[in-house]
């Protein structure tokens, strides 16, 4: 994951007035997995599950669209 959806999922959880832990909790995962995915560290977008826990528990979906000055085919 990059650091803009990182950011995203932070400001995600200070709207909704949650903690990090408070995250863990809600998706099953261990308050070190979510670290490590916010964190952005080594293996931190490797465990695809737990971004799918995070994104489901905020609501959130990615989305994919062409860069900007990029022509697609």
């Amino acid at each position: 994951m990059n650091d803009e959806l990182r950011s995203v999922v932070s400001a995600r959880l200070e709207e909704r007035h949650m903690s990090r832990a408070d995250l863990a909790r809600a998706t099953g995962k261990t308050p070190q997995a979510i670290t490590r995915a916010l964190n952005g560290g080594k293996d931190s977008g490797s465990p695809p599950p737990v971004w799918a826990a995070i994104l489901d528990a905020l609501d959130l979906q990615l989305t994919a669209q062409p860069r900007t000055g990029e022509e697609t085919p």
